[in-house]
């Protein structure tokens, strides 16, 4: 990643809102905006915001999972697949 050249002051997203869309966009790479010299925002594009997002959602769902095997909290196979069927056949 070329973090140096997607670190951009707000003076710069207000004279080049149109080009900074179109970047991010178009590579797919956040900005940082900073502000006195300090991040103060992240302009990312929408689709890689969504996978960013889908990936945090696995993410939680694989560490609830490992902290329900940790516990012990686990059903065999055998006893899901027959709940399931108990289900569908209801």
């Amino acid at each position: 990643m070329q973090l140096m050249n997607d670190i951009k002051p707000i003076t710069y997203l207000k004279s080049r809102a149109a080009d900074v869309l179109k970047h991010i966009n178009e590579t797919h790479r956040p900005m940082i905006i900073t502000q006195n010299g300090e991040a103060k925002a992240v302009i990312q594009d929408p689709q890689s915001y969504e996978d960013m997002k889908n990936a945090i959602s696995l993410l939680k769902l694989l560490s609830f999972a490992e902290e329900d095997i940790k516990n012990s909290n686990v059903e065999s196979e055998e006893d899901v697949f027959r709940s399931v069927e108990e289900l569908l056949n209801k």
